[in-house]
């Protein structure tokens, strides 16, 4: 993360009752300030975590998303307005969020993540979140968060379930520990109510502050499991995979969890 910029009056006054938690102060409004977050996408899951770090006071937002919107966008993709339709996703994105904060910084991707991209998305950011549907985008986030030592916060939804965890190269297993490859029968299209995405949005956005203020626990080696439908929580242990294409040449961090 970039040096800890000077807070200005109107920061302090946005941000007081957030400085307030225990850990955060004003050194933890410099941190988030002076933060850069690669979301991508930015549907109802990414969007809403997007829309809660712009809230929080994160310096820099990149946001990649290929497309126009589209009416069946309009249920959950709260980013996005009736009036944009068939206008880019990611420049009714980026408006919407300079109306939240006009503090903010705004990078606009109008591009989805892929193998030929991914390595300068992730470059630009200090954290990276991957709310992207396909395992194809995933993946290749996954691996240059991992080559590059740069944390990373996966947060998916189904139906009336949510899961997030937390990736820290060379402490955690990665996604490709899980799954090593995209699964044949997954489709791009699935059930979904923008409550659930929005929740999914909202743990990942938590994450991302823990992680830049220093603040609890993050979920590392701990995948959240939320089924909405019995309001039940559960948590699972990850393991890096030994023989994993990504991570398994990385050196075990000391400290990290086994």
């Amino acid at each position: 993360m970039h040096d800890s910029p000077e807070l200005t009056a109107d920061e302090r006054a946005t941000y007081e009752w957030q400085m307030w938690v225990p850990g955060v102060g004003e050194e933890g409004q410099q941190r988030l300030k002076g933060a850069s977050v690669l979301v991508s996408r930015i549907g109802g899951v990414g969007g809403t975590a997007a829309y809660e770090l712009a809230a929080a006071g994160v310096g820099r937002l990149i946001l990649a998303h290929a497309g126009n919107i589209k009416p069946s966008d309009l249920n959950r993709q709260l980013l996005m307005t009736h009036a944009d339709i068939g206008t880019s996703r990611v420049e009714s994105a980026a408006r919407r969020l300079r109306e939240l904060n006009p503090r903010l910084e705004v990078v606009t991707v109008p591009e989805n993540v892929n193998a030929g991209n991914a390595a300068r998305l992730v470059g630009l950011a200090d954290v990276v979140i991957d709310a992207a549907p396909l395992f194809e985008e995933r993946l290749a986030m996954n691996g240059e968060a991992v080559r590059q030592g740069k944390p990373l916060v996966e947060a998916a939804m189904y139906e009336l379930s949510v899961q997030v965890t937390t990736i820290l190269p060379g402490q955690t297993a990665c996604l490709a520990c899980r799954v090593p490859e995209p699964p044949p029968d997954w489709k791009r299209q699935f059930p979904v109510f923008g409550a659930v995405a929005g929740v999914a949005g909202c743990v990942a956005a938590v994450e991302v502050i823990k992680l830049i203020c220093g603040l609890g626990e993050p979920l590392a080696d701990r995948l959240l499991v939320w089924e909405l439908r019995e309001m039940g929580f559960r948590l699972f242990r990850t393991r890096r995979r030994p023989g994993c294409l990504v991570c398994s040449a990385l050196p075990q961090v000391e400290g990290a969890s086994r």
